[in-house]
């Protein structure tokens, strides 16, 4: 599945099950291979350093199913001036979606309005990709991830 318009509809769907419209609030969701769509949100907690991004909950649920992402996207609401943003993947979490390649989708902001987005994989928002240097050519496989 391609990232498209009902995936980014898809979070923020979550998004505004999960917070009250006059907080900040943020959701995400991927695309599994066969099609099902996974939603998450952040985990707060008053020891910042534990919080966890809005993407970890669907990947890990992903993983736990042992299913394939291929499209990823995060959403910011800001109360403040009431946008919705796209958030690109954060590196760990480009680190999480890497365990399923390259080719994984994941919505970056477009350049002229970060309320709109842009699919791009993962090897074009990280084209120097530090688990390349482990292989010959390529991306480390799914079982390298899980070495």
């Amino acid at each position: 599945m391609k990232l498209d318009q009902a995936l980014v509809d898809a979070a923020l769907a979550q998004l505004e099950r999960r917070w009250p419209a006059d907080e900040p609030g943020g959701a995400a969701a991927v695309y599994l291979d066969d099609g099902r769509i996974l939603t998450s949100v952040g985990l707060d907690n008053l020891n910042g350093s534990v919080t966890l991004c809005h993407e970890t909950g669907a990947i890990c649920q992903a993983f736990t199913l042992d299913a394939r992402i291929t499209a990823s996207v995060c959403v910011f609401r800001d109360p403040d001036d009431g946008r919705t943003i796209v958030f690109p993947p954060c590196g760990i979490c480009q680190e999480r979606l890497a365990l399923w390649g390259p080719d994984v989708e994941v919505a970056v902001p477009d350049p002229g309005d970060r309320t709109r987005w842009q699919a791009r994989t993962l090897a074009e928002v990280n084209p120097y990709y530090w688990g390349r240097q482990l292989v010959d050519e390529g991306w480390p496989s799914a079982q390298m991830h899980s070495e």
